[in-house]
């Protein structure tokens, strides 16, 4: 069985809880790895019913990336929470049949192949949506279902490098460097599941039908660089790299302490500025008329950024810190993962979910974001073993005990 999760009564008594979003949609997932497992991940953990179709050959990669207990990866656990393991070889017709008949009955297809494999394995949009006319089907791919660069393979990487991110991540005199996760392939999966939401209200509300949501990870990234596209027409602007400052907007960078450690600080409000100046005993620049807006602070970066590095590393965090809140000043310090589970923030927001592995080992794992107040999401179980729901599904489809022996010893299954 799949690990099972411990710990708060309203986890464990679900009957007492009230339905998710979510509860009634039929998801089928026919991806791996990131972006459109964890798009499904997200339904999943609001109620959907999500069916992963996996190789028997192994199943998702994921299962065998970064850190391994027993053989399967920890992130595994997490990315397919809630979600139901099928395996089926898509090389099989009888494969393709399976695929077929939960679609049939499905409500959204999520499926993050190259651009033309669905269509090879006679899958394809329209003979999708000819057996499910009110069908919503999120593609996620690197570049798009249309353009030149449709066919080619393309990552989270290689979305944020043509999308405009990694240009301007790091430090002037350096080469780009990337963000510590996959970045690029969660946030395309967010923007699949606003747009699959969207699609789903437009056939439920406004009577419409099932439609395509086709999200590519560059324009993903594409559309969260800010003010990028009119700096660059207007004016001719090319944003560079800028280390840890916020460009255009004073003061807001990282500082380091005299223990070592680092904390962000965003006082580029022109009153958070002045209440920050006088608390580290700088009147003079709280009261200088050139720094009562932002403008005139970011003419004075460099002298004002000298002026809080000279503080931060003249005092530890913990006093750093102090200081700061005193002044209501928004600050932060980097945290790491060992930060993280001792801070009553997180503690208070219930941001660690505790579950157990399959030997019986305790561990946690992250909590449901967003946080809704009648209906919220929930974990019923983490991530399952390959194939785990293959007699509980196929059995509901309508295969025999006897149909679903000879598909697993034909290896379609």
């Amino acid at each position: 069985m799949a690990p099972s999760l411990t710990g708060s009564a309203p986890m464990s008594a679900a009957a007492s809880c009230p339905p998710k979003p979510l509860a009634g949609l039929k998801v089928v997932e026919l991806g791996t790895l990131i972006a459109g497992p964890f798009a499904s991940r997200l339904l999943a953990e609001f109620g959907a019913e999500v069916v992963k179709i996996e190789s028997p050959d192994g199943g998702d990669p994921l299962r065998k990336w970064r850190k391994l207990y027993e053989g399967t990866s920890l992130w595994w656990f997490v990315q397919s929470r809630n979600k139901q393991s099928v395996t089926v070889n898509l090389k099989h017709p009888q494969g393709r049949d399976i695929v077929r008949k939960l679609v049939a009955e499905a409500d959204i297809v999520v499926e993050n192949f190259r651009p033309g494999v669905m269509e090879k394995l006679g899958l394809s949009w329209e003979e999708l949506s000819a057996l499910n006319p009110g069908l919503v089907m999120l593609r996620l791919s690197g570049f798009g279902q249309t353009g030149p660069y449709k066919d080619q393979p393309g990552f989270g990487a290689v979305g944020e490098s043509m999308g405009g991110l990694r240009y301007i991540t790091g430090f002037a005199d350096r080469p780009p460097v990337r963000t510590g996760i996959s970045i690029g392939d969660s946030i395309a999966a967010l923007w699949g599941v606003f747009g699959t939401l969207m699609a789903l209200r437009h056939k439920e509300v406004q009577g419409g039908k099932g439609q395509v949501v086709d999200v590519a990870l560059y324009e993903a990234i594409f559309a969260m660089m800010e003010s990028l596209v009119p700096e660059f027409d207007v004016f001719g602007f090319v944003r560079e790299r800028t280390g840890n400052i916020m460009p255009g907007i004073t003061p807001s960078s990282i500082h380091t302490c005299a223990d070592g450690k680092h904390i962000q600080i965003g006082a580029n409000g022109d009153a958070i500025f002045q209440r920050f100046m006088r608390a580290i005993d700088r009147h003079d620049l709280a009261d200088a008329p050139d720094l009562a807006d932002n403008a005139g602070r970011d003419a004075r970066r460099d002298e004002l950024y000298g002026v809080i590095d000279r503080w931060a590393a003249s005092l530890p965090l913990s006093k750093v810190e102090a200081i700061l809140v005193r002044a209501e000043v928004p600050a932060s310090r980097i945290y790491s993962a060992e930060d993280m589970f001792a801070d009553p923030q997180f503690l208070a927001r219930e941001m660690f979910l505790s579950a157990r592995l399959p030997d019986g080992k305790p561990f946690r794992m992250p909590g449901i974001v967003p946080k809704l107040s009648d209906t919220p999401g929930g974990v019923e179980w983490t991530g399952p073993q390959l194939g785990e729901h293959n007699q509980a599904v196929l059995s509901r489809l309508g295969y025999s005990a006897e149909d679903i022996a000879a598909l697993k010893a034909g290896g379609t299954i």
